[in-house]
């Protein structure tokens, strides 16, 4: 194999934002993350609650003047 072509590999512990942490080999020295298999939705079983409602009224919200001109006679 030739000297200095490949990058230094170390031992590093990736940091999730819930405070997991584990244990793995990585070119980067440290490594974070927002969300592992510790915290998410699919590997816990848990759903997390989504303020879909707000999302939806401020949609129609935004958009209500373009409905009104395309339904004038309703």
């Amino acid at each position: 194999m030739k000297k200095d072509t490949h990058p230094a590999y170390h031992d590093t512990t990736i940091h999730c934002a819930c405070g997991a942490e584990i244990p793995t080999g990585s070119t980067k020295k440290e490594i974070r993350v927002e969300i592992c298999s510790k915290c998410h939705p699919f590997y816990t079983g848990k759903q997390k609650l989504v303020d879909s409602a707000g999302r939806i009224e401020r949609f129609r919200k935004k958009y209500e003047k373009f409905q009104q001109k395309a339904n004038p006679g309703e």
